[in-house]
């Protein structure tokens, strides 16, 4: 027997969003149309708006800007390396930034995982929740986002981040 999946859509400023939890109400997983990687909602999922209440409220007030941290249960499932690197994902502050670099220390994982690194946080199923919006470039770009880069600008605006880091100048001769 299969366990069942519940889903609600709700609307928010960056796009109608897909949420979807297990039985215990735990989320897992927040899309949003278009993304890379994202959900749809599937024959013989239900839909109940019950066990998103607190999502709900909760996107509602992080969206007015009245939020800063999320308290839900949330529970995606994905190899040890990639929870760890999700786990790494809710210690970065609203409002700041980190680096992919940044994360992989964090994890303790080495210099050349840092690709690895960037490969779970772009899986990441709980977009916004799980704040993988927050991972920029070393040169402070904003690379890669699977809700797209107009939605991570948004959502950095949003939180008053820093939306790029000026780039290095370069090395005069002497």
């Amino acid at each position: 027997m299969t366990t069942p999946t519940y889903w609600y859509e709700t609307d928010s400023p960056v796009g109608r969003l897909l949420l979807t939890a297990g039985p215990d109400g735990a989320l897992t997983s927040l899309s949003v149309p278009g993304q890379k990687g994202g959900r749809s909602v599937q024959d013989g999922w239900l839909r109940d708006a019950g066990p998103f209440r607190a999502a709900a409220e909760q996107l509602a007030a992080y969206f007015a800007g009245e939020l800063t941290e999320f308290r839900l249960p949330l529970r995606a499932e994905g190899t040890a390396f990639r929870e760890r690197v999700w786990a790494a994902l809710d210690d970065v502050p609203y409002g700041a930034t980190t680096t992919y670099g940044e994360i992989a220390v964090r994890i303790g994982a080495s210099r050349p995982a840092v690709r690895a690194v960037g490969g779970a946080i772009g899986a990441n199923p709980l977009l916004i929740l799980r704040p993988c919006h927050r991972v920029i470039g070393a040169d402070g770009s904003l690379t890669g986002y699977a809700g797209g880069l107009e939605r991570k600008t948004r959502l950095l605006t949003l939180e008053g981040a820093p939306v790029s880091r000026p780039a290095p100048l370069p090395a005069t001769p002497r």
